[in-house]
């Protein structure tokens, strides 16, 4: 017969609860609309609490440093292909953004939207009868721009951007990003992965010019890093594997070359959902040496604008 027993809860032990700590008072609380329905408002109404106070931090991080310090902003293919391209134009005319690091899929969207007027086939579609990344206009003149830009010792970033500015007519040059790193002198950097983009398929793709500007871009972001060093930020949108990896390569170069520094700087995750690269190459490693690594988790299209909104909305106040 089995033995059962029970605590005897007449022994226990309680406490007051004014002598309690507490982590959340109504001070803290989120608050409903009133008669001021302005963006700021809605910002300060935000509860005071988790991923509310980390989104606040991150902001007030790159209002600091907003003409100041560095402000990186590496970006995957969503963030451009889900309409944010824009939001992040008008960050970099404020200096809140003083360079930006691609990975391929973020540069052919965002060279589609300015050259054509559109991006993002269906892959599924595409991929039954083998014309998934087939255009022949894409790989035929982004190839071309990247082959110029090797011969002229440019950078993927800076290839692209050039070939946009110089073309003879573009559909929709406001809502590119290239373009307006052209324009605004930002440095634009590209890092490419061999035969991960759809321009790689292309029979005009040449791994030679290929690899030269995109291992150039590699060293110009390494030599951006340096402008991160107390109280710069850098933020990684939607990449899970790309730009984590070599954000990580080019700051042990940039910390070589400069006696261990950037150090001291905001280091911010955001993506959908949380992934091992971004997390540890990005937010945990980065920011041993000091500083603060915050991962903000969403979709793009409605954490990325609230970011962008609060940043432009204080340096109007600023």
């Amino acid at each position: 017969m089995t033995d059962y027993r029970e605590a005897d809860f007449s022994r226990l032990k309680t406490v007051p609860v004014a002598q309690r700590p507490n982590k959340v008072d109504p001070s803290l609380l989120g608050r409903p609309p009133g008669d001021d329905r302005s963006f700021a408002a809605f910002w300060d109404s935000l509860p005071a609490i988790l991923a509310a106070q980390d989104l606040r931090y991150v902001v007030d991080q790159i209002v600091a440093a907003a003409g100041r310090r560095g402000v990186v902003a590496m970006l995957g293919g969503h963030v451009i292909k889900v309409g944010l391209g824009p939001l992040l134009i008008q960050l970099m005319r404020r200096r809140a953004i003083t360079h930006v690091a691609m990975n391929g899929s973020a540069a052919i969207h965002d060279f589609e939207l300015a050259a054509y007027g559109g991006t993002s086939e269906d892959v599924a579609a595409g991929l039954a009868d083998g014309s998934f990344g087939m255009a022949e206009e894409t790989g035929r003149e982004m190839n071309a721009a990247i082959a110029a830009g090797a011969q002229a010792g440019q950078g993927l970033g800076e290839a692209l951007a050039t070939y946009l500015t110089k073309r003879a007519r573009l559909a929709d040059p406001a809502v590119s990003v290239l373009v307006a790193c052209a324009k605004l002198g930002v440095p634009v950097t590209v890092h490419a992965a061999v035969g991960a983009e759809i321009i790689h398929q292309h029979p005009t793709a040449d791994g030679a010019p290929l690899g030269a500007t995109s291992h150039r871009d590699f060293k110009r972001l390494a030599g951006s890093l340096p402008d991160l060093h107390d109280g710069g930020v850098v933020m990684n949108l939607g990449s899970a594997v790309v730009m984590p990896e070599v954000f990580l390569k080019a700051l042990t170069i940039a910390r070589n070359l400069h006696g261990g520094k950037p150090k001291n700087f905001t280091a911010c995750d955001c993506d959908m959902q949380r992934h091992y690269r971004p997390r540890v190459n990005v937010v945990e490693r980065p920011t041993l040496a000091g500083g603060r690594g915050v991962q903000l988790t969403g979709h793009h299209e409605i954490l990325f604008p609230l970011i962008s909104w609060a940043v432009l909305s204080r340096l109007d106040a600023r």
